[in-house]
């Protein structure tokens, strides 16, 4: 055997297949996990590129990596890997790295309530855990996000293949393009349904919304140059009673084009999506439908749930009216892997099929 990479990981879901790298990176340069973060991206993007592409990973997986953290404030630091991008923070992979330190004994596990901070590239995590010593189980991760705002609401845009659709775009920890099931009426009274049945109809209307949203509304974060639009998060009025709405993430695998019906597509996170639930909770309190401290049940497509709470309101935060929220919801390990490249492998970034990708 002539190995070149070795890693080690912690699988994880929460729905969506979310792997926790321990091991494999040497040292990484940077003060913040930021910077550490633009290195990798420039310097070493294989590992992301090995962990998501097959043989690997399917179109649907997230990897994470730990890394040391440079502040004394938190026990750890992470760099989110997806499949066409480096996000500056994403709470469902959050809850894995939080659920992986701290069931594998990284983080040790001391109490019924652990309470620490972990380190994003987006900045500072406050995580609150619900641990059962005797399991040595975490049951519940909750996080606190950076400060999430929507910068349009109910704009109108041309969307090719579709005519004109009604979006709004919000900072949840990532740009996302939220967009009302029920305005599609081709599809029913209700418009479109979001449940796993319907994945290639809800795939492609993402696809083609976030595309057009992407080129027609200009977006900036004032702290995160560069960063755009790169998600949606689309919605529905909730299906199971006690929950605020269900929602469907979608993310791109690859570029969209208008022209070529076989790029309308993408994956659809299997779980519920943190940020994006953060992104819905912003959109929703600017719109006078939530308030402060209001609990935020938003379900995904296989019914899993997460807990949003806003806990802050901002009045002003670069220009923009925001608010800090809460997510919690739950991961479960379902392995452990060493992952090896070798030397004489055809396929050292992996590779994709246009049947799946």
């Amino acid at each position: 055997m002539s190995f070149i990479r070795q890693f080690d990981s912690v699988e994880c879901h929460e729905g969506e297949p979310m792997r926790v790298v321990t091991s494999g990176i040497p040292s990484i340069p940077g003060n913040t996990v930021y910077e550490k973060c633009k290195w990798l991206e420039k310097n070493d993007d294989q590992l992301r590129l090995l962990m998501l592409r097959e043989p690997r990973g399917i179109p649907a997986t997230c990897c994470n990596l730990i890394v040391n953290t440079n502040r004394e404030d938190c026990k750890a630091g992470y760099i989110i890997m997806e499949q066409v991008e480096y996000p500056m923070m994403s709470g469902g992979n959050t809850i894995a790295v939080a659920t992986a330190l701290l069931e594998t004994g990284m983080i040790p596990m001391t109490s019924e309530h652990m309470s620490f901070n972990l380190e994003a590239p987006a900045g500072v995590i406050g995580i609150e855990a619900e641990c059962d010593l005797t399991r040595h189980k975490c049951t519940k991760v909750t996080f606190k996000n950076v400060p999430a705002f929507p910068v349009y609401l109910d704009k109108e845009i041309e969307v090719p293949h579709l005519g004109k659709v009604t979006v709004d775009i919000a900072w949840g920890g990532m740009f996302y393009c939220i967009i009302d099931s029920t305005q599609f009426k081709q599809y029913g009274p209700n418009g479109l349904e979001l449940k796993p049945e319907n994945g290639k109809e809800i795939s492609k209307l993402s696809a083609l919304i976030t595309t057009a949203a992407i080129e027609q509304l200009p977006v900036e974060h004032p702290d995160y140059p560069g960063v755009g639009i790169t998600l949606s998060m689309m919605h529905q009025p909730p299906v199971t009673p006690g929950t605020y709405m269900r929602s469907s993430n979608w993310y791109a695998t690859g570029p969209v084009d208008f022209d070529n019906p076989t790029t309308w597509t993408g994956a659809l996170d299997r779980g519920v999506c943190g940020t994006g639930t953060c992104a819905l909770m912003a959109t929703e309190h600017a719109k006078g439908r939530l308030k402060a401290g209001e609990p935020f049940m938003n379900e995904g497509l296989l019914g899993i749930q997460f807990e949003g709470r806003i806990v802050e309101e901002i009045d002003d935060f670069y220009g923009h009216k925001a608010v800090v929220p809460t997510v919690g919801g739950q991961c479960w390990i379902y392995g452990f892997n060493k992952w090896v490249l070798d030397e004489s492998d055809p396929f050292p970034n992996g590779f994709t099929i246009g049947d799946i990708w």
